[in-house]
């Protein structure tokens, strides 16, 4: 089973500024809930109980949220309020929370790779918490754990159809497909320009990655916008066809972008 989820929350967050100057993105809030909050939690239903965070001198915050408030839940108790810290105080107890900095911004793969003393040998989730995702029945990485145990030698990305004028932004893969919704990965490229994409099968913020991506990543030369890309080092091992893409069940929402942000606070309201 996947009980290690790493989260890479050390970026800047400069799409939305100023209110990142001071708070990060991870915990801007969706309603009254911060996005690694969410995140967490989907971790947790897949099994998790062990969530990394690649953090940075400025995410102190993050630390505080997953710790316990004194002060706080002193001036609430016995009151009408007091539930509403049930949640992360039950992520408090029954999860551990490690964390490491990255100190110098070099792209996802360096975000993971900085990760790996708190992964060790094994194989890990990977959640970026600005790609939101809900499902009524099963969540995203609790699919993709199920399919982890079918194929336990392969690293899963998900994947989701987007507009071809968008490929520019995500990784794009292209591959075989083994049924409707998982194909074995032959080809990715990170955010091609529409006319290269290989297709508008864009990968989102989801990973289950096998320990041996650690040493790839070490090998894997700086390539788009001269960071070090998860998509580059994973397309050496699908090059020995040991990349899963993964068409998941569930709404997805970019909240690393003001306008998706707005989308899914917007969905979460009238969801209730």
């Amino acid at each position: 089973m996947i009980k290690k989820c790493l989260f890479p929350a050390a970026g800047y967050g400069t799409r939305f500024l100023p209110a990142t100057k001071a708070i990060p993105k991870e915990m801007l809030p969706v309603l009254t809930k911060p996005l690694l909050q969410y995140g967490v939690e989907e971790a947790i239903s897949a099994g998790c109980d062990t969530m990394a965070i690649v953090t940075s001198k400025y995410k102190k915050a993050i630390e505080d949220h997953f710790d316990t408030n004194t002060d706080i839940e002193k001036s609430i108790s016995g009151s009408s309020k007091e539930i509403l810290l049930t949640e992360v105080n039950s992520m408090i107890e029954h999860c551990t929370f490690s964390y490491t900095r990255q100190v110098e911004m070099k792209g996802l793969g360096h975000a993971i790779l900085t990760g790996q003393t708190l992964i060790g040998n094994e194989p890990f989730a990977v959640i970026l918490a600005d790609d939101l995702c809900d499902n009524i029945d099963v969540s995203v990485l609790s699919q993709m754990t199920s399919l982890h145990e079918k194929y336990p030698d392969c690293c899963i990305v998900a994947i989701e159809e987007i507009p071809e004028k968008d490929t520019n932004k995500y990784g794009v893969i292209s591959g075989e497909k083994i049924t409707d919704n998982i194909f074995r990965v032959n080809d990715m490229v990170e955010k091609p320009e529409p006319k290269d994409a290989p297709s508008n099968l864009a990968i989102i913020g989801r990973y289950i990655l096998t320990p041996e991506i650690f040493e790839v990543i070490k090998t894997t030369k700086p390539g788009k916008g001269g960071e070090i890309q998860i998509t580059d080092a994973l397309m050496t091992l699908a090059k020995e066809g040991k990349v899963l893409a993964y068409k998941f069940d569930g709404k997805r929402f970019d909240c690393g972008s003001v306008d998706g942000f707005v989308e899914a606070t917007n969905y979460f309201y009238n969801k209730g």
